[in-house]
């Protein structure tokens, strides 16, 4: 495939560069040595260096009084201007933001790099859908089978993203599944049971977190642990229930049913989730000539749908097995292979082109080629940032593919947190994203630069992604509006199945939200008891200020562990949630911009109300209905697997600190593939 670089990406790498030669220059703040500060200067440095404590600790209401006083004395000085547009993004007030930075950006100060922020928090401010659906995709960089005549890999038939950013790749002709990181490197090599892969096609991550590896030349599916340690085989070789001749692809339903589209037998294998045969279908029926080459399969609510590579048509199942309809007529593709679900369509290759097909009505659209080259692409799946990864069989690559748009505009870096309690030793998290606000996750230490003033820094040790965080903190609001108060029974037994799933661990909250919001309860998930709604403070009203809950709920947050969540139990009614004191925008990006996600357990089948449905959808939270099959047990798993581009880095300072005075600069590089992004803040190191 055609490596595709984009100049601009080399332009911005060049200007970011020097964007520290240019941030303090124009700042009062930031007098040279020799010249002695006025006394404006000085009320605004006190000021300023109290914001700036205020703003790491997590307290952005009194950092932006600390900067606002600071600017007072200083009108107009670039680096306040910068730190209360800091500031004003983490509390959600975006368009706040984006006036300060303008200003300081007006008058000269940032260089490209500022102009850049500007650009991407003005065009992701929340809108309900942040990505075009329909943009064509581009290579952003790829892993060969091959380096310097040495072979990694052959064979790549179908991969399996991770959410912490690594990827599980199956090569057929070599026999393994390999674990790769976001750089591409191999961290292990699995080759299977004692006797080994026998042609592996496709690898599906099950509900309970186990892999399950389809045998082609085995005719069985290989069932591993988490690690890709081997556990079993589920099925034979043969024609009856239960046995495969050939299986290639694998789906999953809600109700943990196994999918596996059997080449040689002309039909789709059905299994539970213990791997007992149900059931397998795709024979003729009515009208319906019966599969002739099932290939790619992929499973929507109660819809399956199937690719034929011999009729080049996909066709839709229910999940009992009953022909619906030809979604895709015949010749459609040429040899189509795996359907994987993906931005609210499905995604689908075929020989060198992954298209989109729209499951309502069947229309296409091509994402991407890969030109006139020998190419097979035989899987393309999306990982957590948003990126397409995409087996080439033949080519014997992996690609990993994004959108025009966010290889032009690179990544969001932003330095969140700094601990200079223990100078010269400093403690600094920061977070990448790309431009959709979407958690770049996988990186490691060779992916990052930090330097003091163009200077690398020294003793730098990389301490964790939070990514690999296996806990989170929880705030349970529970609605107290009166038709909420009606399902008593219903929240209780949400409240206590929440708690229950975090199995002992983080810290829980539970917010009652009525016309004012209280806080009930703080401390383990294992204390929380017999919870009855009727030992809590805040008696049922008429309507419920769900913003209120929700702000109160967040600044809670703000300091919590790195996966932190809120979850809303209602009954959706939309006559009785109010969002009258807070912009929902903002409420929204409030909690987005400091990695707060919000998800709703409905105790009725209401629809969720508008303001519900917005908050959720841009917040990586979900809605969950308190009696659906699979109950409740996973919604926590589901926030702790969220992924987070949060970091955590350790250096020892080799700057001056003028007794706690003087204001220090670090700055930070993250580079990925043919992405950079590049972030610069300040700190005060303790007085002395």
């Amino acid at each position: 495939m055609k490596k595709l670089v984009s100049a601009a990406l080399v332009i911005f790498s060049l200007a970011s560069i020097s964007f520290a030669q240019v941030t303090t220059n124009n700042a009062g703040l930031s007098v040279t040595e020799d010249r002695i500060r006025t006394s404006e200067e000085g009320l605004a440095s006190e000021e300023f260096r109290r914001g700036v404590q205020a703003y790491y600790k997590g307290a952005f209401n009194e950092a932006i009084v600390q900067f606002e006083k600071a600017l007072s004395f200083l009108p107009n000085d670039n680096l306040i201007l910068d730190w209360l547009g800091k500031t004003y993004y983490k509390s959600g007030l975006e368009g706040s933001a984006l006036s300060y930075w303008q200003t300081a950006s007006d008058n000269g100060y940032g260089g490209l790099l500022l102009e850049n922020k500007i650009e991407i928090v003005r065009e992701r401010r929340v809108t309900g859908d942040s990505s075009d659906k329909l943009m064509r995709l581009s290579e952003a960089g790829s892993f060969p089978g091959e380096f310097q005549g040495n072979m990694i890999y052959s064979g790549p038939v179908s991969v399996q993203p991770n959410y912490d950013g690594t990827i599980w790749l199956v090569a057929y002709n070599s026999n393994e599944l390999l674990l790769l990181n976001q750089n591409g490197k191999v961290i292990d090599r699995i080759e299977g049971p004692i006797n080994g892969f026998d042609r592996p096609c496709d690898i599906l991550k099950l509900h309970n977190g186990n892999l399950l590896v389809s045998e082609h030349a085995g005719d069985r599916l290989a069932l591993l642990n988490s690690k890709g340690r081997f556990q079993s085989y589920i099925g034979t070789k043969g024609r009856g229930l239960g046995q495969m001749v050939g299986p290639l692809y694998l789906a999953q339903d809600y109700l943990e049913r196994i999918y596996v589209t059997d080449y040689g037998n002309r039909r789709v294998d059905v299994f539970d989730k213990d791997g007992n045969p149900v059931f397998f279908f795709g024979g003729k029926q009515g009208d319906f000539a019966g599969l002739k080459g099932p290939t790619g399969i992929a499973i929507i609510d109660e819809t399956v749908y199937v690719a034929d590579d011999q009729t080049g048509a996909v066709y839709e199942f229910d999940r009992s097995g009953n022909f619906l309809r030809e979604l895709c007529e015949k010749e459609t593709f040429k040899k189509p292979e795996a359907i994987k679900v993906w931005n609210g369509s499905l995604i689908i290759c075929d020989v060198n082109r992954i298209v989109s097909i729209d499951y309502d009505t069947g229309a296409l659209f091509e994402y991407a080629r890969t030109g006139k080259g020998p190419s097979r692409v035989t899987a393309s799946n999306t990982d957590v940032k948003g990126n397409v990864i995409v087996s080439d069989f033949i080519a014997n690559e992996v690609y990993v593919m994004s959108k025009v748009q966010e290889l032009v505009g690179g990544l969001f870096v932003q330095i969140e947190q700094l601990d200079a309690s223990k100078f010269p030793q400093i403690t600094l998290e920061l977070r990448v994203e790309n431009r959709h606000r979407q958690p770049v996750v996988g990186l490691q230490e060779a992916n990052f630069y930090l330097s003091e003033k163009q200077r690398p820094v020294s003793n730098l040790k990389f301490l964790g992604a939070a990514s690999n965080n296996t806990e989170a903190d929880i705030t349970i609001i529970v609605d107290r509006s009166y038709d909420s108060a009606k399902y008593k029974n219903e929240i209780q037994t949400a409240v206590k199945e929440v708690a229950q799933s975090m199995n002992g661990s983080g810290t829980l909250r539970i917010v009652s939200s009525s016309s004012i919001p209280v806080t009930e309860y703080i401390g383990s998930p294992d204390k929380i008891g017999d919870f009855n709604t009727d030992s809590l403070k805040n008696k049922p009203s008429a309507q419920a200020a769900v913003d209120l809950a929700l702000r109160l709920a967040s600044n809670d947050l703000i300091n919590a562990a790195k996966k932190r969540g809120i979850i809303f139990v209602t009954s959706a009614d939309n006559n009785s949630l109010t969002f009258d004191k807070y912009n929902l925008a903002e409420l929204t990006s409030y909690m987005s911009n400091n990695s707060i996600s919000f998800s709703v357990i409905q105790v009725t089948k209401e629809s969720l109300c508008q303001q519900l449905s917005y908050i959720a959808d841009n917040t990586q939270g979900d809605s969950y209905y308190i009696y659906r099959p699979q109950g409740l047990g996973d919604i926590v798993k589901n926030i702790i697997e969220l992924p987070s581009g949060i970091y955590q880095f350790s250096y020892t300072s080799a700057l001056q600190t003028n007794f706690g005075t003087k204001y220090l600069p670090v700055e930070a590089e993250v580079y990925l593939l043919n992405r950079s992004g590049r972030d610069e803040t300040g700190y005060f190191a303790p007085l002395q």
